[in-house]
């Protein structure tokens, strides 16, 4: 006659159809009364074949007898809990092969007769993975042996050596002082080669992805009264392909850096041509209701320096100007000669930079608290800095949070 166990077809859905891991479930005398497909895949046997079988033919031989008192034992006790504390269980496939396993097991007693339903989890990748891991550290701990012997080794021959000579103590001293340095400074540079890759991903995948979706929708105005809105998105193209032009310039530049005046190309050339360009670059990201206000009276005025490093350096702080102030504000753009210098003058109605942000303003891929969610590199004010220096000039500032900010550059007339 059937168990009665079946007899529930509700409790049958729920233990079968609605569990991933492998459920048997067997009666007082370890006969199998149910099993999911789960469990029946993970113990190589086919559908319903399981089914009235002795618990024995999934457990181990050598295990037998210990499991049928641990079963009787369990019985009495009638808890939940987790089979094989602090031991191994192993499961036997119907092809004799042993595989690894956790069971938790659950008694319950349906229609007065007891049952216990078992949850198997084939932990075979785990110990696999907890075996390599083992091994792993078995060979590592091995390595650090040998190489901390080594390095006993090689710090007595050190110290015999010291012992010896006083001049190869310093000798030796100041070599392991340039090591550590320029081990320092190669981590240093690890970190910044990251942080420059992760940056460039970043301010590229954004503009780029407004560049696509602008030309997308542009294709679909075609037409005339649409002319509207296909304008309005190749402004935005325009704008994007301005602000990649201008992080190019910025990542291209960062080479220059370092070197001094060598790399430098100086030419004769009108302020007046380069404040034109600069100003006309600028206009393309204004905001609404943004005005730049510039002198035009400037044609007399004439440089020997670098002309494409003084753009760079007067679109950055313009740049600046226009991302950070709000709509319908000035940017005042100032020029004045003092003494030996050519002094420029670029001032705000924007949100400032904090009080205790600004020691840390010239420094590369820094981003004041208030502008994390801009986009922006961090590099624009440390590359005209260090080429200011190099120039001979020097740039300055002043800031109040939520009033605005001026920007100071000075460059020699004369080079």
């Amino acid at each position: 006659m059937q168990d009665s166990f079946l007899d529930n077809q509700d409790v049958f859905n729920l233990l079968f159809q609605a569990a991933s891991e492998g459920i048997i479930v067997v009666n007082s005398k370890q006969i199998v009364v149910a099993a999911n497909t789960a469990a029946e895949v993970m113990f190589g046997y086919e559908q319903g074949a399981l089914h009235n079988e002795h618990l024995d033919k999934l457990i181990p031989s050598e295990y037998h007898h210990r499991h049928h008192k641990h079963f009787n034992k369990f019985l009495e006790n009638s808890e939940k809990r987790q089979m094989g504390h602090g031991r191994d269980l192993y499961g036997q496939r119907k092809d004799g092969s042993l595989f690894p396993v956790e069971a938790g097991l659950n008694p319950f007693t349906l229609y007065g007769k007891d049952y216990v339903m078992s949850l198997v989890i084939d932990i075979s990748v785990r110990k696999e993975t907890q075996k390599q891991i083992t091994e792993l550290n078995t060979q590592l701990e091995d390595r650090i042996k040998i190489r901390t012997q080594e390095l006993r080794k090689s710090l007595d021959e050190l110290q015999q050596l010291n012992l010896d000579l006083e001049e190869e103590i310093t000798r030796r001293t100041e070599a392991e002082k340039k090591t550590k340095d320029a081990l320092q400074k190669e981590k240093e540079l690890s970190e910044l080669k990251t942080k420059f890759l992760s940056l460039v991903s970043h301010e590229f995948k954004t503009p780029l992805s407004g560049i696509m979706t602008s030309a997308t929708l542009a294709e679909k105005y075609t037409r005339e009264d649409q002319q509207e809105k296909r304008e309005k998105h190749l402004e935005t193209i325009r704008n994007k392909v301005h602000y990649l032009n201008n992080i190019l310039n910025d990542f291209l530049s960062i080479e220059r850096l370092d070197s001094g005046r060598g790399q430098y190309k100086f030419s004769d050339f009108k302020l007046k041509r380069l404040i034109n360009e600069v100003v006309y670059n600028a206009n393309f990201t204004l905001k609404d209701g943004q005005e730049i206000i510039y002198p035009k009276d400037i044609e007399d005025i004439e440089l020997h320096m670098d002309e494409k490093i003084l753009e760079l350096i007067l679109s950055n702080l313009l740049g600046n100007a226009i991302k950070y102030s709000p709509e319908n504000t000035l940017i005042k753009f100032r020029i004045d000669i003092r003494e030996d210098f050519l002094v420029f003058e670029i001032e705000d109605e924007g949100r400032g930079i904090p009080k205790k942000d600004q020691k840390h303003i010239f420094e590369r891929y820094f981003r004041a608290e208030n502008a994390l969610l801009d986009q922006g590199t961090g590099i624009g004010l440390n590359i005209a800095r260090t080429h200011l220096n190099n120039l001979g000039g020097n740039i300055e500032f002043k800031s109040e949070e939520n009033v605005g900010t001026t920007f100071t550059v000075r460059v020699p007339i004369h080079i």
